[in-house]
């Protein structure tokens, strides 16, 4: 596989070329700034504003371990929702038009244990160019040897039962992150594709904001609650399988699910289509009519929109929306979309089975034909 994928088929431009032209009339027609607006800046304020206050309410240690249990519970749903909806577009510098304020938003990625120079790299450089490529795509590479998420992976027996318990490896996916998926991530050669150089500061930043972070969320309660050690351990345990359950399906409700495409580079390395094309045909939407996904996933339900226009802030997707959808259909290409939440949840989980069980039951067929 060559080190970097070109996409092709320069005949298919011209649907994106129509759909952005058509957008960036919307917003000069509209008056409208890209970035964030008021709506934004107070959802921003509210998720901000609630995973300090959660925090704050824990350590007061005004609280009996059960009511900090629940707060647990919702102090890690907030740490998604606030990197869902702050961390995510500031780091695709869509926040704010000054560059300096998205910087400075960013960083609110490292008060839940994650890196925003990482993140940068691997989701806006990686993940957004090569979307669902395997080899390239460290995304769908959600637990190696575990959960099998394209066709070229061998399947082995245990993928017969993913569809049964990857859903609870998603609750594991940001005590990941704290602990080793930033490191290990730092210290490779690559990350797909994508060769690592890192600046000398970038060493401290991650070092340094870690060691913060677990001093604020483990150290520092150990000192002031009066609780066991241990009891600490499990309300931190719980914090992130909370945050971890939201993130996991989120992320695979948006690239894994029935219709959306895993290609492979043909022997030059190529990826026959055109790149706007290619985001088309592996991403999906989800309950893109619900006011509350609307809220508290960042614009994440409507993935398509992101990653067509990925400097426009997702206050904005609802209306520009309906151009790319318009758009899509004039050009004859996929608009994939789930109505609801569960419908998702549903395609999801039936693409984890083709992936595992239907795919070894083929693999046994197969097998026994040429015996």
């Amino acid at each position: 596989m060559s080190q970097k994928v070109k996409f092709t088929n320069s005949n298919q431009t011209a649907f994106f070329a129509t759909a952005r032209k058509r957008v960036d009339a919307y917003f000069k027609e509209e008056g409208f700034s890209k970035n964030a607006n008021s709506a934004m800046w107070m959802k921003g304020i509210f998720f901000l504003g609630g995973f300090v206050s959660l925090y704050l309410l824990i350590i007061s240690n005004q609280f009996g371990p059960w009511v900090m249990l629940g707060l647990s519970v919702l102090i890690g749903a907030f740490a998604a929702f606030l990197g869902f909806n702050v961390c995510h577009d500031a780091t695709h510098g869509s926040f704010a038009k000054s560059s300096k304020v998205n910087k400075a938003l960013s960083r609110v990625f490292y008060m839940i244990g994650a890196n925003p120079y990482l993140w940068n790299i691997s989701h806006n450089i990686v993940h957004h160019t090569y979307t669902n490529i395997p080899g390239h795509d460290e995304d769908i590479e959600v637990a190696p040897g575990l959960i099998r998420l394209t066709h070229d992976e061998k399947v082995n027996k245990l993928h017969r039962y993913q569809h049964l318990y990857a859903f609870w490896l998603y609750g594991l996916a940001s005590l990941m992150w704290v602990f080793r998926k930033d490191f290990k991530k730092f210290f490779q050669k690559n990350i797909g594709k994508h060769e690592l150089k890192h600046p000398k500061r970038e060493y401290y930043n991650l070092f340094i904001s870690k060691f913060l972070y677990y001093f604020m969320f483990l150290i520092l309660p150990m000192l002031v609650l009066d609780i066991a050690w241990w009891q600490v351990m499990v309300g931190f345990v719980v914090m992130h399988l909370s945050e971890g359950v939201v993130m996991g399906l989120i992320f695979q409700l948006a690239h894994v699910v029935e219709g959306t495409d895993f290609p492979l580079p043909n022997a030059e390395g190529n990826i026959e289509e055109a790149w706007a094309e290619h985001q088309l045909r592996t991403t999906a939407n989800f309950a893109p009519d619900s006011a509350l996904a609307g809220f508290l996933l960042g614009g994440l339900n409507r993935q398509i929109e992101h990653h067509l226009f990925p400097k426009v802030c997702h206050i904005h997707y609802p209306a520009i929306s309906k151009i790319v959808k318009e758009t899509a259909e004039e050009f004859n290409l996929p608009y994939i979309t789930s109505p609801t939440f569960a419908a998702a949840l549903k395609s999801h989980y039936r693409t984890l089975r083709m992936f595992g069980k239907e795919a070894y039951q083929e693999q046994i067929k197969v097998t026994a034909l040429v015996a």
